[in-house]
């Protein structure tokens, strides 16, 4: 994920000067595919024009390109779209800046972001779902840059907003991988912000000024957002006004403004702080929003502060928590779900280690090393490199290395047969990986059988390389290869580097990614996944520092994997993706930290990937992890984390799911919609040496000590019996007047029937796509299937005919008080790609008004039962991909685990998960969810009422509350429940169903 990392400059204060930018491209690099700006630059002329131009025609056939950007002011007068793939840099003596003139029109109200990067059609919609709203004179509706957008950046030009301009922002990033901004200087005035909506890694930018330096929300892809090496001063509201971003500082500074990081009103956030200062801030260093919510998780190490009374303030409570004298030092702060061991649920806590200094301790050294200036750079093509795709380049590539200390390559594909073996000073480097890249040909000769690992690039143990800027691909078939073999020491560093595979790949031979590929996982012989080492293997004592570095290349075994080490090692913003087996694995390793690591799995590569494996280790920090399942996965899956023989682990702000937003069209319109899984893992975390499960999957801390605590026993004890397991996933349940248990599993269209006198039965295997269930007064069976572009419902008699169905349709609500209303029992809900910034009210829509209103909005048609005792609300079904069954389909109705139900006017309980809440609210006309209530500070995947109104929640365990919502006790089951219903002949039978098996509950 995300940063060319091309130079750094150490930070002389917490409060820099505005003094000229530093440029770190004093000339420019050779590289004739690259475009120059053709602009006059004297502040005064307009240059949008030629700095659009330019832009444009830089992507090549592959929809990438490079950008040189002169010396000069530009001046512009409308935004500037830079299309996905394209990076623009300044180069020359002295920095180029981007000016925005006073007053400039279409910057006054709202907010207006000079530079917008765009994204492609992802989904191929067509059309422009959410359209750009910051975007200032374009002639048509702009895509915004989304979870599909990668390798797009910014460096070495600063932004300067003149007077006049209060609406203004710099830039508008909110990218998906392998995108940054860096090395920039934010003049903002008295303008909004240097950044409106950021995302992947920024790297030695400094905010000036402005009302604030970033504002953001969510990411487009929901992933990260890391900032490096960075300042802010003399902002009039706050530096940092951000939600849901998964902030992660390393060497920031902010001083001489109010409040150093804010948490917007009614939202959370992953905020984790490494080496963070803070000078004259006089309200408060952070202020966090959402007390007592899973997804707030706040946490800072070594985070020194000199007159900032106030660390840490509480917004919704008031609490604070003070500094100590003039000057102190936080070694350690964190807030939010505390867990007390592996296997216990966590509860929330605030713990701070404060202490007093005599003075303000001295400004750390940059995280990111400065790379040699381009005058160093000796360009391989002038020592009889093609990198023309057919050429074998690799003896002429190892004699630039043996011959020469730093090494440019400049755009081209650069063939080679055999280890690459760096000198213990080299340095590697490009300006585009996507299309600057090393590569492997199919079948070659050095990689083929079986035998020791045959690396790319090999590095000598404890040298001092960096590699920078460079895609790396080790081919299809190749099944000895590994990109890079690291063992270089703890001053080394790798960035900006992609190992090419998954999305944004262009080949060497110009064939897909599966061009020789099985595509099924099995052993064959050509091309299977799985079937080549590590993509990146650090050993034999090898550490650095690593930062936007993507690695999903699914042939291999793991993307990221350490051995045999106790040189630190830093993580900082690293993707690494769509892999069989493992994404990370951590093995004899100590001292590393992992700061923004992110871990995907596909449908296909990822349904038994285990995306982080520690064995052997000691000594490991991981913050802001994120663990994520693609909504579409259709497998359970037990656990994002494996431990083996690790202790002195210490997790910070993990979130573990498998829900995201999409941007479509469709017959009913254009908009957002949040997709949410049924299958994120089903645990955390498994320590296979103690045989224990951790079940919360939002988390602020845990800490795995060398003897672990004894797991708390659930209070009271309850009867927990299994009646039937094997199942691939049940859900969908209900029960009939008599107390009969039926529900679904989807996976092989089965519905099934559940009663005392005759076990598990059958009732229909023929029922297409069946997901959600509920009984009329009759006796019969209402289907909600997900077959067809709105899906189906249709009705069976569990008794009659097995070839007896009547399907319904859907029909203009009506007031119907004699029935009982459908609605799901849990939900997710979030404004994922589109802005949610009012700038009338200067506040963010949040998670709270946005489910009132969704859920509180009347459906205009609903399918009632044949004999009119249910109502299912006809909730729009969004359309991912063919219309047919082939496609997925996403609507409330469809992604819950079971409907509830009650007449019109009665109050019931249901969970918001992208909250974490249980809410009760009464059911309206058209299915509406109105006068909602939060109940309990947890929700989960169901909510199941008994008949003395005790309610039990299933988030991990089953939590139980009193009706007045005072916690009563939990139930621990032997895995994850999914779903909670009240059955039996007496109606006191707790039914809960899992991925693998239901159970009853009985007092």
């Amino acid at each position: 994920m995300r940063v060319i990392i091309l130079a750094a400059v150490f930070l002389a204060s917490a409060s820099p000067a505005l003094a000229a930018s530093q440029s770190v491209f004093l000339t420019a690099p050779d590289d004739p595919r690259a475009i120059s700006v053709k602009g006059v630059g004297d502040g005064r002329a307009d240059d949008t024009d030629a700095v659009q131009h330019a832009i444009d025609a830089a992507r090549d056939k592959t929809g990438h390109g490079v950008v040189f950007l002169p010396p000069g002011r530009y001046r512009l007068s409308r935004s500037i779209l830079v299309p996905p793939g394209v990076r623009v840099f300044g180069v020359g003596a002295t920095r180029p800046v981007f000016v925005l003139g006073p007053s400039t029109p279409g910057f006054q109200k709202g907010v207006g972001t000079m530079i917008v990067f765009t994204g492609g059609d992802q989904y191929s919609v067509g059309e422009v779902p959410v359209p750009v709203p910051t975007v200032v004179g374009a002639k048509e509706a702009v895509r915004d840059a989304n979870s599909g957008t990668f390798y797009s950046a910014l460096s070495n030009v600063d932004i300067e907003i003149g007077a006049g301009n209060p609406a203004a922002a710099g830039v508008r990033f909110r990218m998906a991988q392998h995108a940054f901004l860096s090395h920039m200087d934010f003049r903002l005035g008295a303008g909004f912000a240097g950044v409106y909506q950021a995302g992947n890694i920024m790297e030695d930018v400094h905010f000036h000024g402005g009302r604030y330096g970033i504002v953001t929300e969510k990411t487009s892809p929901a992933w990260q957002f890391t900032l490096l090496d960075s300042t802010f001063d003399g902002q009039s509201d706050a530096a940092i006004r951000e939600h849901e971003v998964d902030l992660t500082l390393v060497n920031v500074a902010i001083s001489d403004t109010p409040v150093g990081i804010e948490v917007d009103r009614g939202y959370s956030d992953s905020l984790w702080g490494k080496n963070v200062r803070f000078e004259n801030v006089s309200k408060a260093a952070v202020v966090i929003s959402n007390e007592d919510t899973v997804f707030t998780q706040v946490g800072f190490e070594n985070a020194v502060a000199s007159n900032t009374p106030v660390f840490a303030r509480f917004r919704d409570s008031g609490k604070t928590v003070v500094g100590k004298g003039r000057h102190y030092r936080v070694a350690s702060f964190t807030y939010g779900l505390t867990l007390p061991g592996q296997g216990q649920m966590g509860k929330y806590k605030t713990q701070a280690e404060i202490n007093a200094l005599p003075a303000s301790p001295a400004v750390m050294a940059p995280a990111i090393r400065p790379l040699p200036p381009v005058s160093a750079w000796t360009n391989v093509k002038t020592l009889g490199v093609k990198g023309d795709g057919e050429t074998d380049d690799t003896a002429a590539l190892q004699a630039a290395i043996d011959s020469h200390r730093v090494l440019y390559l400049p755009i081209g594909f650069y063939k080679i047969t055999d280890t690459l073996r760096l000198r213990p000073d080299t340095v590697m480097l490009g300006l585009h990986p996507a299309v600057t890249q090393l590569v492997l040909p199919d079948n070659n000769p050095r990689h083929a059988g079986v035998g020791a690992v045959g690396p790319m690039i090999a590095t000598p143990r404890s040298g001092d390389n960096i590699l920078a800027g460079i895609g790396l691909f080790t081919g299809r078939i190749n099944p000895r290869a590994s990109a890079l073999l690291w063992r270089s020491g703890a001053t080394s560093q790798v960035t900006d580097v992609k190992i090419m595979g998954g999305g944004g790949t262009p080949t060497m031979d110009g064939k897909p990614l599966g061009a020789a590929q099985a595509r099924s996982g099995d052993p064959v012989a050509d091309g299977r996944w799985d079937a080549q080492y590590p993509s990146i293997w650090v050993t034999d004592g090898g550490g650095g520092t690593f930062a936007n570095v993507w690695s999903p290349n699914t042939f291999a075994s793991a993307g990221f994997y350490i051995s045999d080490t106790d040189t630190p090692g830093h993580i900082y913003e690293v993707s690494v993706e769509h892999h069989v087996r493992n994404e990370f694995v951590l093995d004899n390793v100590q001292n590393w930290e992992f700061l923004a690591p992110q871990t995907e799995q596909e449908v296909g590569d990822g349904p038994d990937t285990v995306p982080l494996e520690i064995r052997n280790s000691r000594n490991i920090l991981f913050a802001n992890y994120h663990g994520y399942r693609v909504t579409r996965s259709y497998h359970p899956a037990k656990t994002a984390v494996k431990l083996f023989n690790s202790s002195d682990i210490r997790f910070r702000n993990v979130h573990i799911n498998a829900e995201s937003g999409i941007a479509l069209c469709g017959a009913s319109g254009c908009g957002t919609y949040l997709r949410a899984s049924k299958y994120p893992f089903e645990n955390a975390l498994i320590d296979e040496t103690q045989q224990v499960e951790t079940r919360e999957r939002e988390f602020a801390v845990l800490n795995i000590p060398a003897k672990p605590q004894p797991t708390a026993a659930a209070s009271p004890p309850m009867k927990i019996k299994t009646l039937a397991s094997g199942f691939w996933s049940i859900s969908g349940a209900t029960v009939g007047a008599d107390g009969t248990l039926y529900f679904v599993e989807k996976r092989f269209q089965r519905i099934y029937r559940w009663t005392t006198a005759r076990g598990l039965e059958v009732v229909r295997d023929h029922s297409l796509d069946p997901v959600n269930l509920a009984i009329d007064r009759s006796g019969k069976l209402l289907v909600l299937s997900s077959f067809g572009p709105e899906g189906t419902v249709y009705s069976i008699d569990p008794d009659g005919p097995k070839d007896a169905l009547t399907t319904i349709a859907a029909t203009p609500a009506a007031a119907r008080p004699t029935a009982t209303t459908l609605l799901p029992v849990n939900w997710w809900n979030n404004g994922e790609f589109k802005d949610q910034y009012d700038s009338s009210t200067d506040k963010f829509t949040t998670l709270a008004e946005m489910f009132a209103r969704d859920a509180g909005a009347p459906k205009p048609k609903e399918y009632v039962s044949p004999d009119g005792s249910l109502v299912l609300p006809a909730f729009r079904v969004w359309e991912q991909g063919p219309s047919d069954h082939v496609g997925w389909r996403w609507s409330d109705i469809l992604q819950t685990h079971g409907l509830i139900g009650a007449a019109p006017g009665e109050r019931v309980f249901v969970t918001n998960e992208s909250e974490g809440k249980t809410y009760s609210g009464k059911i309206g006309p058209g299915g509406a969810l109105t006068e909602l209530k939060v109940f309990a500070n947890r929700g989960g995947e169901s909510v199941a009422v008994d008949g003395q109104g005790q309610v039990f929640v299933a988030n991990g365990q089953i939590f139980k509350y009193a009706a007045d919502g005072q916690s009563t006790g939990r139930i621990d089951l032997p895995e994850r429940p999914l779903q909670l219903i009240f059955g039996g002949p007496d109606r006191r039978t707790l039914f809960v169903l899992t991925h693998n098996a239901l159970y009853a509950v009985t007092p």
